[in-house]
């Protein structure tokens, strides 16, 4: 018994170093953990959660001064990102969206407006589509450079959004995949950002087994959060923007 129980003891401590390797080399928390509840303690066993809350709640002050300042420095790209949005079809050039936060609370997130008026058929949410028939012609080119996002900055000052942690998701997405796949809300224990991991690695989602890809991203930010983490991913982020990588 003892020498079955150490054999599997051993197996098990290889299979986690395993996993531990996998998290370092594509900065992931990989997909294997959500097939059993029980793992948690070790998909999260960083103190990055904690470090994260901290540097948010003492670093909030500073985020508000660095979102003013990043508004004001985007002023050119905002006045050209309102004509693209509104001289088209004439409609409204912001458009806000509820949104499901830290803690899940709700929020209501604000973006210039890409896509026509009418985009949701039937009034219900549904996925980003890899080549969505009611963006706009300018709405195109302002989610292709992430332009769309800027007014997100007023979301930062305001205190419900983060520059970088997992983006939020609608509500009605989120009760789904709540539903759906394990350790889902994990990503709403911070706060929510303009920016992070997932979406410098890895496309628009259009399904659940999209979503459980990201999640394996921000499970890891969750993890390991850290200064140094937040400015890789703003760094990768300048490259997303630039050359339109993970854009639809």
């Amino acid at each position: 018994m003892i020498r079955i129980f150490s054999h599997y003891v051993s197996r098990m401590a290889f299979v986690l170093l395993l996993l531990e390797l996998l998290e370092l080399l594509f900065h992931l928390v990989p997909a294997i953990h959500f097939a059993s509840r029980g793992s948690l303690v070790f998909v999260l066993g960083g103190d990055g959660q904690q470090r994260g809350l901290a540097r948010q709640q003492h670093g909030g002050r500073y985020a508000t001064r660095l979102a003013g300042h990043g508004y004001a420095a985007g002023d050119g790209e905002l006045v050209d990102a309102e004509l693209a949005a509104g001289c088209e079809d004439g409609g409204p050039v912001l458009y806000q969206q509820q949104r499901v936060g830290i803690n899940g609370r709700l929020f209501h997130v604000l973006k210039f407006r890409s896509m026509r008026i009418d985009a949701k058929p039937g009034g219900q949410p549904v996925w980003a589509a890899a080549a969505y028939p009611r963006v706009t012609r300018g709405g195109h080119w302002l989610r292709k450079l992430r332009i769309d996002e800027l007014p997100q900055m007023l979301n930062v000052f305001r205190g419900a959004m983060s520059f970088v942690g997992p983006r939020p998701e609608r509500a009605f997405f989120v009760e789904r995949l709540g539903r759906e796949v394990p350790y889902y809300n994990v990503r709403h224990s911070i706060k929510p950002g303009v920016t992070g991991l997932a979406q410098v690695h890895y496309q628009y989602g259009d399904s659940v087994d999209d979503a459980v890809r990201k999640l394996q991203y921000d499970l890891y930010y969750v993890k390991n959060n850290s200064l140094f983490l937040d400015l890789l991913i703003l760094l990768d982020t300048v490259q997303v923007v630039l050359f339109g990588k993970g854009s639809r």
